[in-house]
């Protein structure tokens, strides 16, 4: 939607390089991912790190001399530091975010130490596996997702990440609270498309999409009486399109799995009232396709 989006504002009829920037887009966003994931190892390290300097030091307090260490011995930053798949994917990757850029980690680990989170869980020194897995959690979704500074840092890095960072961060903080304690294979680093078919639909999608403008705003320019076709947003036009070319062009979509995601892709990307004016729509053009036998789908429950 976006890189459509992209080429009507810009004039371009390039479809290949439109395409070829829509999936080096979706492949940084897996590099979004593991930078805020590997976030947390390297708090932990900096924090392992301020307290052995601090215990060190000639005239170390007795609480410097013995800290607590209940932060930088808590299991899920174990897990996390010691999972195979994660150590693969940031070598393979070459994610070195952090290290040429670790003051954001100082940032970060002073958030948490200056947070209530952080008071509660260090207010005694045992530590349990629920209670850290949920303190992680929270400070993930609490402290360091919000931190503006850290949100300047990545729109900085790569512009079309702003749209990708509340779902990645969506997604690790529902990782987080699913690791189970003691699990070889709790935490897996997740694929970016769930198979070849899955890739081959974005491709799809985009282009026959982009082919078939014309046609498939055809379908919905009767569809608005009381609009004047040119008052309808773009996005809302994209999002239409869109939707309708998965009615016509992708048999194995069921067209409830359209409506949904379509809708949700307006309330989150259109003006409050497009979800209800493209609900509208598209309700009616279903019947009138699917009264016209013009809605192929195959296999079973796909209506």
């Amino acid at each position: 939607m976006q890189s459509i989006y992209a080429m009507h504002q810009n004039g371009s009829d390039n479809l290949e390089k439109e395409e070829k920037f829509l999936m080096h887009s979706i492949d940084a966003i897996q590099d979004l991912y593991l930078i805020m994931l590997s976030s947390l190892i390297e708090i932990c390290k900096k924090e392992t790190v301020f307290l052995h300097l601090s215990s060190q030091k000639h005239l170390a307090t007795k609480e410097e001399r013995t800290p607590n260490e209940k932060f930088i011995k808590n299991s899920i930053f174990q897990i996390l530091a010691e999972n195979n798949s994660l150590s693969i994917a940031l070598e393979n990757r070459s994610i070195n975010n952090w290290t040429l850029n670790d003051d954001y980690i100082l940032l970060l680990l002073n958030a948490i130490k200056e947070s209530e989170l952080y008071a509660k869980y260090m207010s005694n020194t045992v530590n349990t596996f629920e209670e850290d897995r949920t303190f992680v959690a929270d400070i993930f979704a609490e402290v360091i997702v919000p931190n503006e500074k850290l949100y300047d840092y990545l729109e900085d890095d790569k512009l079309t990440w702003i749209d990708d960072i509340p779902l990645v961060n969506t997604h690790i903080v529902k990782q987080l609270k699913a690791i189970k304690q003691g699990e070889d294979d709790n935490f897996r680093v997740p694929k970016l498309y769930k198979d070849n078919e899955d890739k081959a639909y974005v491709k799809d999608l985009f282009r026959k999409t982009i082919l078939n403008e014309t046609e498939l705003a055809k379908e919905y320019i009767d569809k608005t009486p009381n609009w004047d076709s040119e008052r309808i947003a773009e996005i809302d036009t994209i999002i239409l399109k869109m939707a309708i070319c998965e009615f016509l062009k992708f048999p194995s979509i069921p067209v409830k799995v359209t409506l949904n995601e379509y809708l949700e892709l307006a309330k989150e990307y259109s003006t409050p009232k497009s979800s209800i004016f493209i609900n509208g729509i598209l309700d009616n053009l279903v019947k009138e396709l699917e009264g016209n036998k013009r809605i192929i789908k195959i296999g079973r429950g796909l209506m």
